[in-house]
C-alpha cells in the first residue's frame, strides 16, 4: 500500500504538471506567433531531453533563418513520456513530438492526430538517436551493483521510475526482464519471481526519468538509479567526485521516436517547417550536438567519434526481440499485465 501511494501521488503531480506545460506552450505559441514573420512551433518531448532541445533549438532556428528567412521560435514540453503523448491526444498544441518510444506516438496516431507511416517518414525507425539504460551509483558503489541481479540483493535500494507513465520506465523494465530470460532460460515464473524481487527493492517510483533522477541525485535517495545513458552521463559530468555509472551485462537499444502531429501542424500552417526541424537532426551538425549531449547519434561514423564516452561493447536486446511495442504495452503495461502481477497491484 506504502509503494502504491507513492505512485499515486507522483502521477497526480505529473499530470498535473504536464496539464500546466501543455497550457504554457500552447499560450506561447498563441503569443509567439503574432509576432511579424515568426512561426511558431512547438515541440512536446519527454523528460530528459531538455537540455539537448535548448541547444538543438538554437542552431535549427539559426539555420532555418539563413535558409528561408524567416524566424522560428520554437515551444518546449517536457514530462513523463506517457504523459506527454496523453496530454497531446487531449489537447495540447504539438507540431512535432520527440518521444521516449514508438508506443506514444502510436497513442496519438491513434486518436487520429499523426498519419500512418509516420515510422517510415525519417531515417532509422523515425529515430535521430538512440540511447540505453544504465545503472548510476553513488561514488566507490558501496553495494557492489554490477548487473541485473544485484539489483535484487536484500539492502539495495532501488530508484526507477513508473512504466505506467514513463517511457524510459519501460526501457528499464524490458532490459531487466531480458536479463531475466538469459538467466532463467525464458522460463516466465523464475522471470516473475526474479523481477518481483527487483520491484520490491524500488523504494520511489516517480513519474518520470527526470524525477527519479532528482529523487536519487537532488534528494539523496537510494543506492542506484536506473538511468538513460545520456541522464547518468549528465548526472556525472555535473558531479564527477559523487557519482559513477555501471554498465550491466545486458541493456536495451532504446530508440526515442520523432513524428510530426499532422493535423496540428496543417492547422497551424507549420508542416513545412516542422519535417525540416525533425530532418535537421540528422544532419551532422545536429549529430554531432547529440553526441555531446550523452545521445547515441543514428549516424554510425559519428557516434564512433563518442567511443570514450559511450559503452559500445554492452550486450543490447531490441524491441524486435519482445515482438513489437503492441505486443509488449498488451503483455507487460496494460492493467492487469506483467508489471502490475509482478509490483502487487
Amino acid at each position: 500500500m506504502k509503494k502504491n501511494l507513492k505512485r499515486i501521488v507522483s502521477l497526480a503531480l505529473a499530470a498535473g504538471m504536464t496539464l500546466s506545460l501543455a497550457a504554457c506552450a500552447g499560450s506561447a505559441k498563441e503569443t509567439a506567433g503574432t509576432a511579424s514573420g515568426t512561426v511558431t512551433l512547438t515541440n512536446v518531448s519527454y523528460d530528459p531531453t531538455r537540455e539537448f532541445y535548448v541547444a538543438y533549438n538554437e542552431i535549427f532556428e539559426k539555420y532555418y533563418l539563413e535558409k528561408t528567412g524567416t524566424q522560428v521560435d520554437v515551444v518546449q514540453s517536457h514530462g513523463g513520456s506517457g504523459g506527454q503523448a496523453r496530454s497531446v491526444i487531449e489537447g495540447a498544441n504539438a507540431d512535432v513530438v520527440t518521444l521516449a518510444l514508438a508506443h506514444d506516438i502510436t497513442l496519438v496516431e491513434n486518436a487520429g492526430l499523426i498519419e500512418s507511416g509516420w515510422l517510415d517518414e525519417f531515417e532509422g525507425n523515425s529515430s535521430p538517436y538512440t540511447s540505453t539504460i544504465v545503472f548510476l551509483v553513488r561514488k566507490g558503489n558501496e553495494k557492489g551493483i554490477q548487473d541485473w541481479g544485484d539489483l535484487t540483493k536484500e539492502g539495495v535500494a532501488v530508484i526507477t521510475p513508473d512504466p505506467k507513465s514513463s517511457g524510459g520506465a519501460c526501457w528499464n523494465f524490458l532490459a531487466a526482464w531480458y536479463y531475466a530470460g538469459q538467466q532463467f532460460n525464458n522460463d516466465e515464473e523464475q522471470m516473475k519471481d526474479f523481477m518481483s524481487q527487483l520491484y520490491a527493492n524500488v523504494t520511489v517510483m516517480d513519474s518520470g526519468a527526470r524525477g527519479a533522477t532528482t529523487t536519487f541525485v537532488e534528494n539523496g535517495q537510494g543506492d542506484v538509479l536506473l538511468a538513460w545513458e545520456n541522464e547518468a552521463l549528465l548526472t556525472v559530468s555535473e558531479y564527477p567526485d559523487e557519482y559513477e555509472i555501471i554498465s550491466p551485462s545486458i541493456s536495451i537499444l532504446a530508440e526515442p521516436s520523432v513524428a510530426i502531429v499532422d493535423e496540428n501542424a496543417e492547422k497551424d500552417n507549420t508542416t513545412e517547417v516542422a519535417k525540416e526541424y525533425l530532418e535537421y537532426l540528422y544532419t551532422d551538425e545536429a549529430q554531432e550536438l547529440i553526441g555531446e549531449y550523452g545521445y547515441r547519434p543514428s549516424n554510425e561514423d559519428i557516434l564512433q567519434e563518442f567511443s570514450d564516452k559511450f559503452d559500445l561493447n554492452i550486450e543490447l536486446c531490441t524491441i524486435d526481440d519482445f515482438g513489437g511495442w503492441d505486443a509488449v504495452y498488451e503483455k507487460f503495461f496494460v492493467d492487469g499485465g506483467i508489471f502490475d502481477e509482478i509490483y502487487g497491484n
